[in-house]
């Protein structure tokens, strides 16, 4: 696992409900379950401060990083997109977004992108993004004033169906994505039976995280598209429901080792 990503998940997972705060000893512990050294912990987390991720307070020798406005929308952000899936009735309404791109350079367009991404928006080519869903004012509030002012939003209505799985085929590459699904499912659904049996102490913190790392690289990938524009066969949902039973069973006891690790970080520090 790498690091830094390691880190927003340990904070969205578990740091964010008790605070949003965790000292450099309890975060280096943890990591060290996952084989992260020591140094490399105190690196990660020196460059996501001065990136802006994360404030820090010092009480003696006890560095602690807390979470800040942009990391807190960050993980609300991003538990939104992977635990709140739009299986709702659609009325065919497209929300369009038309992107600017007179005079932006390279960096400016990749945000630009990036966020569109994000938030489930797929190109339909050059500058014309889709989304079945209105989100754009969860876009508007993810760009800074400069980005926002290049794209324009449209709300529209196709002839009809067929084009609008015309649009939905070129906008995603569901084939792809309905394949890795199958390769989630394959992998997790046999894990539920030793997971309900019980695991604890950190074979609970490693499969938890392990099972959130392999899942949230689908729904930034994934539309949210309505039923009537899945190709036959989709298993999106159904690797949807994998991942949040398998989620459910092994979160007590991820957290109770958590819990710990912190206590005995604590104590030690005292004494």
């Amino acid at each position: 696992m790498r690091p830094r990503a390691l880190v927003f998940d340990l904070y969205g997972e578990f740091f964010r409900y008790t605070g949003g705060a965790a000292k450099l000893g309890v975060l280096t512990e943890l990591m060290g379950v996952f084989g992260v050294e020591s140094a490399t912990v105190r690196v990660v987390m020196t460059r996501l401060r001065k990136e802006g991720w994360f404030d820090s307070t010092k009480s003696g020798r006890a560095v602690s990083y807390l979470l800040n406005d942009k990391s807190w929308r960050l993980l609300d952000d991003g538990r939104s997109r992977i635990f709140q899936r739009n299986f709702d009735e659609w009325d065919r309404t497209w929300t369009q977004a038309l992107v600017d791109e007179s005079g932006l350079d390279r960096e400016q367009r990749k945000r630009i992108e990036k966020s569109l991404s994000w938030w489930g928006f797929g190109t339909y080519g050059g500058t014309v993004w889709f989304s079945p869903h209105d989100r754009e004012k969860q876009l508007r509030e993810a760009l800074d004033s400069e980005d926002d002012l290049r794209i324009q939003f449209l709300r529209s209505r196709t002839a009809g169906l067929p084009s609008d799985r015309l649009i939905a085929q070129r906008c995603w590459d569901l084939g792809e994505l309905g394949t890795d699904y199958q390769t989630f499912i394959e992998e997790f659904r046999p894990r539920l039976a030793r997971y309900r049996r019980g695991l604890t102490g950190s074979a609970a913190l490693i499969e938890h995280m392990t099972l959130v790392q392999r899942y949230r690289r689908y729904p930034f990938r994934d539309p949210d598209l309505p039923e009537m524009l899945l190709p036959t066969g989709w298993r999106g949902r159904t690797a949807h429901e994998v991942f949040t039973e398998c989620h459910d069973v092994l979160r007590a006891e991820a957290e109770s080792f958590v819990a710990s690790v912190a206590a005995a970080t604590s104590t030690a520090h005292v004494t």
